[in-house]
């Protein structure tokens, strides 16, 4: 009885600190680029430009839909994120392009493998995502 309440105890404390880990830290987004304001219009071209992108740099961890359900996600240390959800839309457009420019951690850095331009179209892609 003492080692079943003993090995509890310890997958507790393991699902715990893995559940923990999981969650990335808040990204810490530079002033200017706060209040940055897209210079792309949204519009069906753009959306179906940043889709276009999306497919093809970004699905793969962030899923179809950006719900953080890629076919890589699972192998990531820290969860993608879930586009649709309020506190990723609630983002300035500014927040979006610095954080797909810059990358951090797992999250690649798109700055010089794409124009901001393609960066613009896949945030106004992005805010298409939400529920």
């Amino acid at each position: 009885m003492k080692r079943l309440k003993l090995f509890f105890t310890g997958a507790a404390v393991m699902l715990i600190c893995a559940t923990l880990g999981a969650q990335p830290k808040p990204w810490v987004i530079p002033a200017n680029f706060k209040t940055m304001k897209n210079p792309v219009a949204v519009g069906d071209a753009s959306s179906k430009a940043g889709q276009l992108l999306y497919t093809k740099n970004c699905m793969s961890c962030h899923g179809k839909t950006g719900l953080g359900d890629g076919v890589k996600a699972r192998s990531l240390k820290d969860f993608p994120g879930d586009f649709s959800k309020a506190d990723f839309q609630k983002q300035s457009d500014g927040d979006l392009f610095y954080e797909t420019k810059t990358g951090r951690g797992e999250m690649p850095k798109y700055e010089g493998k794409l124009t901001d331009d393609d960066i613009w179209n896949i945030v106004n892609y992005m805010r298409t995502l939400k529920k």
